[in-house]
């Protein structure tokens, strides 16, 4: 019975170790050590830290017009909301919101909530590859894929009206001598499960008006330059909070948690 103990005492600190871990994922998750805060609900904030994207399909102006309003879960605090009237009817790329600091390798967490049916978002690692926010959708361009990419993980969407998560790692495309030589790559935790390991991004989608290099070469002509965080406007309800990013420096291609 005594030589059991130290197997139980193992198995008591390898639980709370992965319980430790766990606090970094999923809805709610804090930031880790060393973590910028980009979301926190505030109107201070989001004009500190964001602009808007200025692509070729701009159509409004500063100060951001996106709302900060209730949260509808979590009573008494406040979230940021996808609203500017120029996006109505889904003009994507024409209100936009971008971080002003640029990012090359990160660890991100995002929190998003789709009010509507068919409410559609986006987050966009370094301007260019899209993580879709697509309510019914369950394609290759739906809710949670690599867009274009890869499938969409939609049963680990938890519905209308609800907090959903994304953690990602990010490694930027790497060059030499001006030319690609690998290809962006991520991982990503949607609601706390595994739905990408090591998924390599081949191009911008969507053209010019999507996000940077978009219109190079039919988003394949990627340029070695780091960019800010996007956060796709097309006239939907859709709701942001709790965002964090960690710079990273990956030096092998392999971005698994």
């Amino acid at each position: 019975m005594h030589r059991a103990l130290p197997s139980l005492l193992a198995v008591i600190v390898a639980t709370i170790a992965a319980q430790a871990a766990d606090q970094n994922i999923g809805v709610g998750a804090k930031p880790v050590s060393g973590a910028e805060v980009i979301i926190d609900g505030s109107r201070a904030m989001l004009d500190a830290k964001w602009t808007y994207w200025q692509g070729p399909r701009f159509a409004s102006s500063l100060p951001i017009k996106w709302k900060i309003v209730d949260d509808p879960v979590d009573k008494g605090k406040t979230v940021v909301m996808t609203d500017d009237p120029v996006a109505a009817g889904g003009k994507y790329g024409t209100a936009d919101i971008v971080t002003k600091k640029p990012y090359r390798d990160f660890r991100l967490h995002i929190e998003f909530l789709v009010m509507n049916p068919r409410g559609n978002s986006g987050v966009y690692l370094q301007n260019r590859y899209e993580i879709q926010i697509m309510e019914g959708d369950k394609t290759k361009h739906g809710m949670g894929a690599v867009i274009n990419e890869t499938e969409s993980p939609y049963h680990a969407f938890a519905g209308l009206g609800k907090w959903n998560s994304y953690d990602l790692v990010f490694r930027a495309a790497r060059f030499k001598d001006g030319q690609r030589v690998e290809k962006a790559m991520v991982s990503m935790y949607f609601n706390g499960q595994k739905v990408h390991q090591n998924v390599q991004i081949n191009q911008v989608w969507g053209g010019a008006n999507s996000g940077v290099d978009g219109g190079n070469n039919k988003g394949q002509g990627i340029t070695d330059t780091p960019q800010g965080l996007k956060l796709q406007c097309e006239g939907h309800d859709v709701r942001y909070r709790n965002a964090w990013i960690k710079e990273l420096e990956i030096k092998d291609a392999n971005t698994d948690f």
